[in-house]
């Protein structure tokens, strides 16, 4: 079997910047032992597999090392602007994504963007522990759970700094371990971590957004923000929240394209 697969790095105008995502094209899905072992080989956070069915409807499925996951933001930017790159739509500037975990999402090509709607997480605030301290070595001032848990802590540079331990934040609620804080410059500055799926950390978290500007659009009362995730690779995400729609967009860049002999 030959697969057709490109790399592009999402939320940044620069290569090596941003997030990077595997996009596999493909005619009926592979079996997930082999969507799961494709996205260990690549070693991304997230290996995306999409099918066609006509210029503006795509099947699309995501992979971290760990297995699949619910939904994924920066893939699903690198898919869509693949896809205008590549196959250059012209009859519609949306493309409609039909997940097999996350129903219908929506890629609206905004100039030089892609503005992505995905559904926003109910946020619950639970107890800040001292297993949560341990992890992040400094003790968040909130903490919540949706698929995630979201900490947030008072200090922009202790968040850039963080470090957390991989063991003990395996050991903590939620799927991905987010956390935040205002920043100087944007809006909000964030790092997502997920060991849980064999990721260290998710260098910019399309999904993990979508528990960031809720809690930040509800504790400040406005709804469009610009946001920075502050891993070592760093993204830019331009957010827009609508309630039960979190709306994520961003630049992407092309690295590399290239054919899988499977």
């Amino acid at each position: 079997m030959m697969m057709k697969m490109y790399i592009a790095d999402a939320f940044t105008k620069e290569l090596f910047k941003g997030n990077p995502a595997a996009v596999c094209f493909v005619d009926q899905w592979p079996s997930d032992d082999l969507m799961r072992k494709i996205a260990m080989e690549n070693r991304f956070s997230e290996t995306a597999f999409t099918i066609r069915q006509d210029d503006h409807h795509y099947l699309l499925r995501w992979f971290t090392p760990g297995g699949e996951i619910d939904l994924c933001g920066h893939a699903t930017l690198a898919t869509a602007f693949i896809i205008f790159q590549t196959a250059a739509p012209t009859s519609t500037a949306t493309i409609t994504f039909t997940t097999t975990k996350s129903g219908d999402l929506t890629v609206t090509k905004v100039g030089n963007k892609y503005e992505m709607a995905f559904p926003s997480y109910d946020l619950k605030p639970i107890a800040v522990t001292a297993e949560m301290t341990a992890a992040f070595g400094a003790q968040p001032k909130e903490a919540y759970l949706g698929r995630d848990l979201l900490c947030v802590f008072d200090d922009e540079q202790l968040v850039r700094q963080m470090n957390p331990d991989q063991e003990k934040l395996q050991r903590l609620p939620g799927l991905l371990q987010n956390v935040t804080t205002q920043g100087s410059d944007y809006d909000c500055v964030s790092r997502s971590f997920a060991p849980k799926l064999a990721v260290a950390e998710d260098t910019v978290c399309g999904s993990g957004h979508c528990h960031i500007i809720p809690y930040w659009a509800k504790k400040l009362g406005k709804d469009h923000f610009v946001a920075y995730q502050a891993s070592p690779r760093g993204g830019i995400l331009y957010c827009n929240y609508q309630g039960a729609v979190t709306k994520l967009a961003g630049h992407a860049v092309l690295y590399s394209s290239g054919t899988l002999h499977i």
